[in-house]
């Protein structure tokens, strides 16, 4: 066991490792939760507490990926805190603040039929239904009505995550998403 309880898992995920080994981002350390160690989490999932399920949980770290145990965790408010097995004080858990928490692709559960993962969704070239090539998809911003995807080509374009509308098919096998789009807007 490593330094403030962190494990280098055996198999380290790399750019190279397969889809099940490619790391998501699913939240990072926002604060800090008493005088005992404990951290607030700012948590990328929903609802919030579902981050504490995905386990184990692994940050990057002088460039490797570590393996982060969770002792407990719950939801406080609009944030959740945890604590970790071998940090007990405030300096120790100061020295993770901001830093990503992500968990391996293969720990999600598969998504329904029709539905993406986000995560899934970056690096998909975007083309229109007439053929014409937008870009490929940068990230995503959820807005409350649509979520809307921002596309990078000779420049940035936000088109509305609106399926059966705007996205036409999603094709995660050939990494291309057809959009009912005028390219000229």
């Amino acid at each position: 066991m490593g330094d403030h309880g962190f494990v280098t898992p055996a198999n380290e995920p790399g750019v190279t490792g397969g889809d099940d080994e490619r790391m998501i981002d699913v939240g990072r350390f926002s604060g800090l939760y008493g005088v005992r160690g404990w951290l607030k989490v700012y948590s990328y999932t929903e609802p919030r507490e579902n981050i504490i399920r995905y386990r184990p949980w692994y940050i990057r770290r002088e460039g490797r990926w570590r393996e982060v145990e969770i002792a407990e965790g719950r939801r406080h408010g609009k944030t959740v805190v945890v604590r970790l097995p071998h940090v007990t004080d405030r300096d120790q858990a100061r020295a993770l603040l901001g830093m990503n928490i992500a968990i391996r692709r293969g720990q999600l559960p598969p998504a329904a039929a029709g539905e993406y993962y986000w995560s899934d969704l970056v690096g998909l070239r975007v083309v229109t239904t007439t053929g014409t090539e937008l870009g490929v998809i940068d990230h995503l911003i959820e807005t409350g009505a649509n979520d809307v995807i921002s596309v990078l080509g000779e420049r940035e374009r936000l088109l509305p995550y609106d399926p059966g509308g705007v996205i036409a098919d999603v094709d995660l096998e050939r990494g291309v998403m057809t959009v009912d789009w005028d390219p000229d807007f």
